[in-house]
């Protein structure tokens, strides 16, 4: 093991890392990564990583993308910052916002600007209780989340989060939070259910949910098209139309987040293309500045503002916003991003490469530690079982996908585990031999690890 650098040391000693043992990294320390170029990443030695999850999902263009900074910079120099409060605005934010009612399928969408997914979704819940009440409905106020759903870590946004450890000892869920069912085929369908019957199955379910609390008291359902967090689920066959049927009878608004699957990651712009979904509201983030800077969006459906705005004149203002939200450098890159998907043709190259990916992908189902191997796109996961035939899932204390993911950054390739599945979303702009090398680099670490457990 090297020796630890001062920088290390530093972060040892002053930074709180967010989703990190913290307890453990004050033996072990950070991986610190000092430079990229295109789909690697280097850290202080030199060595070089492929990084298999675009970061955090949101590095799509890779690093090193030249336009990007260019642009930064150049509205750095001309107005380095300035807000939306009071009917301000500047050119940035009226282009984003413009760019993305034309390119979002969210009818006649009126953007509002944030700097997080979390902070997108947060503000989806404070306009949906403030239209509620607009129209007269006071009482119409609870939300439905799914099991293993992630939509960010606010007070809020981590109590739609269906994730246990985003709750445990932080006093969550708040009040008004209701549950449905995780619709992943592999580990909730009962014995011969078919995906269009378990599709069914979850439909009825979310019904009686709904009709047991009272219509009258739901107001919204949030779905990502591709669970992200929760592993990298992809919903079976019929599973979304069914499911807004049921939205739609009960007038329950569909919140659709795009947060990770926006912009290109499924073979579409949207996943709500990819999987036939008409929103009533949008959320965007990561890929929208390619995660260069920090900025997302929620799109609202353009008959709900009417009365949202009439509210506000009726108050007087509309007492929500961020100090960041809409900021002008942030937004610049947005749009110069939003440029470069369709003056280099990101989807098609995406569609180009990604059966390449999900071929290579799937020939894990074979390996012995490979439960299931699933995605869409570019964006998968590996799960991983104690026993393939019955699906038995290894003991959580053994830490499995924690392990191989370890043994994988040892091999020059970093990935993400949510528990023991192990998740893949390269940068969009990966090639076919990068994806080649990626997963050779990965099967190693996987045969290393199943060997050191038979051991």
């Amino acid at each position: 093991m090297d020796h630890p650098s001062a920088l290390a040391e530093s972060d040892v000693a002053h930074l709180l890392h967010p989703y990190t043992n913290l307890s453990r990294h004050q033996e072990s320390g950070p991986l610190v990564i000092v430079r990229g170029e295109g789909v690697r990443v280097f850290d202080e030695q030199g060595r070089d990583y492929i990084e298999g999850l675009a970061g955090l999902w949101c590095t799509t263009l890779g690093w090193g993308e030249a336009r990007l900074a260019e642009v930064a910079a150049a509205q750095m120099r001309q107005l380095p910052f300035y807000h939306l409060f009071g009917s301000k605005a500047h050119p940035p934010a009226v282009d984003l916002a413009e760019a993305l009612a034309a390119l979002a399928p969210v009818a006649d969408a009126r953007v509002f600007l944030a700097s997080s997914g979390s902070e997108a979704n947060d503000t989806a819940v404070k306009l949906i209780w403030y239209l509620n009440n607009a129209l007269g409905r006071p009482a119409k106020k609870k939300i439905i989340a799914r099991e293993r759903a992630y939509h960010g870590v606010t007070v809020m946004t981590a109590s739609l989060t269906g994730l246990p450890n985003n709750q445990r000892s932080f006093d969550l869920p708040v009040p008004g939070i209701l549950r449905a069912a995780c619709p992943h085929h592999y580990r909730n369908a009962r014995p011969g259910e078919g995906e269009e019957d378990f599709a069914t199955r979850l439909a009825e379910e979310l019904d009686a949910l709904i009709v047991a609390e009272g219509a009258d008291t739901v107001a919204a359902f949030f779905a990502e098209p591709v669970m992200g967090a929760g592993g990298v689920v992809v919903p079976p066959a019929t599973y979304f139309a069914k499911i807004q049927a049921v939205l739609k009878k009960h007038d329950v608004l569909l919140v659709l987040d795009e947060v990770i699957t926006g912009f290109g990651r499924t073979g579409a712009m949207f996943g709500a293309e990819t999987f036939g979904i008409r929103p009533d509201m949008m959320t965007l983030a990561k890929g929208l500045s390619s995660g260069y800077l920090p900025v997302s969006a929620l799109l609202v459906r353009g008959d709900l503002f009417a009365p949202i705005a009439a509210e506000a004149g009726r108050i007087g203002t509309f007492g929500h916003g961020y100090t960041y939200g809409g900021h002008p450098v942030p937004a610049a890159v947005a749009v110069e991003t939003l440029k470069i998907y369709r003056e280099r043709d990101i989807l098609g190259h995406v569609r180009a490469v990604a059966p390449a990916f999900q071929r290579t992908l799937r020939s894990f189902a074979d390996h012995p530690l490979v439960g299931e191997a699933r995605g869409v796109g570019l964006i998968g996961a590996l799960e991983l079982v104690a026993d393939k035939a019955s699906r038995r899932a290894f003991d959580p204390a053994l830490g499995v996908g924690a392990r191989v993911v370890a043994a994988a950054q040892a091999k020059g390739v970093i990935l993400r585990a949510m528990g023991d599945s192990v998740a893949f979303a390269p940068p969009l702009v990966i090639n076919e031999d990068e994806i080649l090398v990626m997963f050779s680099r990965f099967r190693a670490a996987l045969d290393e690890t199943h060997a050191e457990m038979r051991a």
